[in-house]
């Protein structure tokens, strides 16, 4: 399965926030073990880096964090287009309609995230992390 995996997503592994790490740590481990095919927007990367930048006060350290990041996700870019469609969408949430409009664009099987209620006019299939992890029928690789 292909999946955009939302910024709060990246951020509750990186940043070990409970309890919502817990299942953000299982999507990167099916990631890395080519349980699903992860995916993240080229501009959730400029907000990943800036809240990790911000929680380590270090460049090397935050430029360390996301050359490993994309390592394991697939990058998408963000168009003009999704931009510009996402000005029109029925979700009410700008950033989210645009991440949905990348999503569609690169025919992403479905986004994951925590935040369900800014996505429920979203024309695709949006998923928590635990439906997210029950749809790939999980496996821990460890």
């Amino acid at each position: 399965m292909k999946a955009l995996i939302d910024t709060c997503i990246i951020i509750d592994a990186l940043q070990s926030r409970r309890p919502f790490c817990v299942d953000a740590e299982k999507i990167f481990l099916a990631t890395a073990s080519f349980q699903c095919e992860s995916c993240i927007t080229a501009k959730e990367v400029t907000d990943i880096y800036y809240l990790t930048h911000h929680a380590t006060h270090s460049i090397e350290t935050t430029k360390d964090i996301i050359s490993k990041l994309l390592s394991l996700f697939n990058m998408i870019d963000t168009t003009a287009g999704d931009i510009t469609q996402a000005l029109v969408s029925s979700m009410t949430d700008y950033e989210d309609a645009v991440m949905t409009e990348s999503a569609i664009r690169m025919s992403m099987d479905c986004i994951v995230t925590r935040n369900l209620d800014d996505y429920k006019n979203a024309p695709c299939p949006v998923y928590s992390p635990d439906e997210f992890l029950k749809k790939i029928d999980y496996q821990n690789p460890l």
